[in-house]
């Protein structure tokens, strides 16, 4: 399968000895942080052997230093950025007012807000493993003024989805939660999906490529290959397709659409 050449395309082992000491010689000033957040981690995996759990934790840390940063955005000029590009890209893919949103992983709705302000009153629901996060979306809403959309925003434990009416959601949405995902975690997500997605539907998510070994580093960050994804996803009765036209631009991942076969 030949992919676009984008900048997102992982060339590299990151989680290998070798790429970390390159990396350290040339980032000499980030290797106290990147110590500090090792041990961190390594302590909250201990307390959380499962991996919905940790991140959950996770989570729970980083958003009390900042939920902007929590959701990967370090300042609020780039919060902004992020969001209107992901509302910006399913605009241009037929997103309607009349669609009915799933998103999940909606953090503290950095994209949300402009999906609630878009969509029909009562047309979003936004879900998400992290509590704290969630407070942070209410936050969001309050400050935008969009509780007389009367979106949904639900705690969940897992990617089962098993509170969510079956076959409702015309489009589903998944930035940045598959890019810290172990692959058990894409399965149970990808093996559940379809029975909320209405025939019609689709489903845009994110992740880290890579054409090199599937790795990780620190629990946070995993890449995957093209094809491991797209087999998963038949595996389940589904078709998933990279989104090419997403690969064009300088993003920071790729992006994958997935139709019910």
């Amino acid at each position: 399968m030949n992919h676009p050449a984008g900048p997102k395309r992982i060339r590299a082992n990151r989680a290998s000895l070798t790429h970390k000491l390159h990396y350290a010689v040339r980032h000499p000033d980030r290797v106290p942080a990147h110590v500090r957040r090792l041990g961190r981690d390594w302590m909250l995996r201990l307390a959380n052997r499962d991996h919905v759990a940790y991140y959950r934790a996770v989570m729970k840390a980083d958003t009390a230093a900042d939920p902007s940063a929590a959701v990967g955005s370090p300042s609020h000029r780039e919060w902004l950025a992020l969001g209107r590009m992901q509302f910006d890209y399913l605009r241009r893919h037929g997103l309607a007012r009349h669609d009915r949103m799933l998103e999940i992983g909606c953090g503290n709705l950095r994209a949300g807000w402009r999906f609630i302000d878009y969509l029909d009153p009562g047309h979003y629901h936004g879900v998400d493993i992290s509590p704290e996060i969630l407070l942070a979306a209410g936050d969001t809403l309050a400050e935008r003024g969009l509780q007389d959309k009367l979106p949904h925003l639900s705690l969940v434990r897992d990617l089962r989805l098993a509170a969510l009416p079956a076959r409702h959601f015309t489009v589903v949405h998944a930035h940045s939660v598959f890019s810290h995902s172990p692959i058990e975690v894409i399965d149970e997500c990808l093996e559940h999906i379809g029975r909320v997605m209405a025939p019609d539907a689709y489903f845009d998510f994110t992740f880290h490529r890579t054409d090199v070994g599937e790795h990780h580093v620190l629990r946070e960050d995993f890449y995957y290959r093209t094809d491991t994804l797209v087999r998963l996803a038949r595996s389940k009765g589904l078709t998933a397709r990279l989104m090419e036209d997403w690969e064009r631009e300088p993003r920071r991942q790729s992006k994958m659409r997935v139709t019910r076969s």
